[in-house]
């Protein structure tokens, strides 16, 4: 039993919980066994060990950058528009642009040589971005590629001095979380996860509004990342012609893309700062849209008949999650479905409750809605300064509302002031571990599983995150 479980995780390394079948899991993985290797600090690949912290990179102010120079991988649809956004930002210097098509480097050097940068392109193979790492007068690596080479492009960034910001998620499995941690702290590179919903107005506004005790204590929060994607991003031949996010979809089952709602909520409970994860358990149903929609596209496109499988996973995962403290969270997952985005955003404390989905956000201390004129007082009270100093501009510039321009702004900003940032190793670790640990609970009857601390013990004393404004360094044009 014991040789069939390390062969096991020699095999997955924990990244394909759901390749394996529930059966196999449940044969080899019982759930307290599983419990007690995560205590341990499990990170797959054959692989027990206690994680002891090397140096604590929460609240870590590396030295200041008096000009930021970046390098971009990863120039489509995301990687293109966070160019679009920096050539708006002074105070930064774009090195160099990487994809492996030329076209989108092309045209990302385009788009940087508009705004008085020169940066060199890189294109034409699978590994060119590690050009970009390699060099010597770039600070900060931002990346936007497919899942699977977040982690890799992350720690390779870092061993080279780089601080990174990647796309979400951070990383699909404990190993890779574990490899992000252990990377940073030794090499003391901020290693960001570019979780721009953290950047919100409603969101800034409820965490402000948290830090100042106008809702006493978090008892619960509701997230949820429900996007209907299926003709924009998961059929589309026209935006990523290898649908790859339609293949992880029917790879794994779980709660595959949680950042966008559980961030927020995380920032507003003090996850990593004061609380953390305890454990969770996650349900998905089973799969009633996808596989009968790639065999009715498959009968007029062959484009599509890769993709005619018996059965995808899950359309909708929900997942509960208990702190340490005795909060609890639920967080949803659907991409599927017919139904109208929402992230939830319900946050429910001993004093007030808010809630942003449906639109517009809303906040309660009773029974009933605050009155538009007491929530426009509310707003005006605790509106973070970041907000009123940029947030026009972010909605002219744009990015999601204007949320994406706060959020490279805020890191720019942070990055030449010499200031922690709002996200660290230890969130892009833990919010991305989600997903590996809800197809483990899915594929073993939604049993409880123990959530990793990342920080190992320093989530007692770290401080919480206050996103306001620091001291001006100019970084805005």
């Amino acid at each position: 039993m014991k040789n069939n479980r390390r062969d096991f995780f020699r095999i997955s390394g924990l990244a394909g919980l759901g390749l394996a079948g529930s059966s196999l899991l449940k044969a080899i993985t019982p759930a307290s066994e599983y419990n007690r290797n995560i205590k341990s600090g499990m990170t797959g690949a054959n692989t027990l060990k206690t994680h002891v912290q090397k140096f604590n990179m929460s609240g870590y102010s590396a030295p200041r950058l008096d000009i930021v120079r970046i390098g971009f991988i990863g120039v489509g649809a995301r990687g293109m528009s966070a160019v679009e956004r920096m050539c708006k930002i002074e105070g930064i210097e774009i090195k160099a642009v990487c994809d492996k098509r030329a076209e989108a480097a092309n045209r990302a050097k385009k788009i940087s040589n508009e705004s008085g940068h020169e940066p060199d392109v890189y294109s034409g193979s699978e590994d060119i971005w590690k050009k970009v790492c390699e060099r010597n007068d770039i600070d900060l690596i931002y990346t936007a590629t497919p899942w699977s080479l977040h982690t890799p492009i992350a720690v390779y960034s870092m061993e080279h001095d780089k601080h990174i910001a990647t796309e979400v998620p951070a990383a699909s499995t404990i190993d890779e979380c574990w490899q992000l941690v252990e990377t940073s702290e030794r090499t003391k590179k901020h290693c960001m996860m570019l979780e721009n919903c953290c950047y919100d107005f409603f969101e800034l506004l409820i965490l402000n509004m948290v830090r100042q005790g106008y809702f006493g204590e978090i008892v619960h929060c509701d997230c949820s990342y429900i996007h209907d994607l299926n003709d924009e991003v998961l059929w589309s031949k026209n935006r990523h012609v290898d649908l790859w996010q339609l293949k992880e979809i029917s790879k794994r089952n779980g709660n595959l893309y949680p950042t966008h709602g559980f961030g927020p909520v995380c920032q507003v409970m003090d996850i990593n700062r004061g609380d953390k994860l305890d454990y969770m358990v996650s349900l998905s149903s089973i799969d009633f849209m996808l596989a009968n929609k790639a065999r009715q596209l498959a009968l007029n496109d062959d484009f599509y008949k890769p993709f005619v499988v018996n059965t995808y996973n899950g359309n909708m995962n929900t997942s509960i999650i208990k702190t340490h403290k005795g909060r609890s969270i639920m967080l949803q997952y659907d991409t599927t479905s017919p139904r109208p985005y929402t992230r939830i955003q319900m946050v429910s404390g001993t004093k007030a409750s808010s809630l942003k989905y449906p639109l517009p956000g809303r906040i309660s201390k009773g029974h009933e809605w605050v009155s538009d004129e007491e929530f426009k007082a509310l707003e005006e009270k605790y509106t973070p300064p970041i907000i009123k100093e940029i947030g026009e501009m972010a909605k002219q510039v744009g990015g999601h509302g204007g949320m994406d321009f706060i959020m490279d702004w805020r890191l720019i900003d942070c990055l030449r002031n010499g200031l922690p940032l709002d996200q660290d190793v230890y969130d892009a670790a833990l919010w991305s571990s989600i997903t590996p640990l809800s197809e483990w609970s899915v594929a073993n009857r939604s049993t409880a599983v123990d959530i990793p601390d990342f920080t190992c013990g320093s989530y007692k004393t770290n401080s919480p995150v206050n996103i306001s404004m620091p001291k001006s360094s100019g970084t805005t044009r």
